[in-house]
């Protein structure tokens, strides 16, 4: 199954009808890490990771995002 968010040299393409709730997203595009989540009431939230540290992390290791997100934000 294709991935509801994806990217390319023309942007991010998103594709919402196709996203689980709750569940977190992401996509690396011109050096910049984006999250993306739809919650129950069918709302698509979106933000970019800012944090130099994390970015450098995600962007050598994209399958540990979630894990990379949770300490960075204190989770451990």
């Amino acid at each position: 199954m294709e991935s509801p968010v994806q990217s390319n040299s023309g942007g991010i393409k998103l594709k919402p009808e196709n996203m689980v709730v709750d569940r977190l997203y992401h996509c690396i595009y011109e050096d910049k890490v984006f999250l993306f989540y739809k919650d129950e009431q069918e709302i698509l939230h979106c933000y970019e990771v800012e944090d130099l540290s994390a970015l450098e992390e995600i962007s050598e290791n994209p399958d540990c995002i979630e894990d990379i997100l949770r300490k960075y934000a204190g989770c451990d």
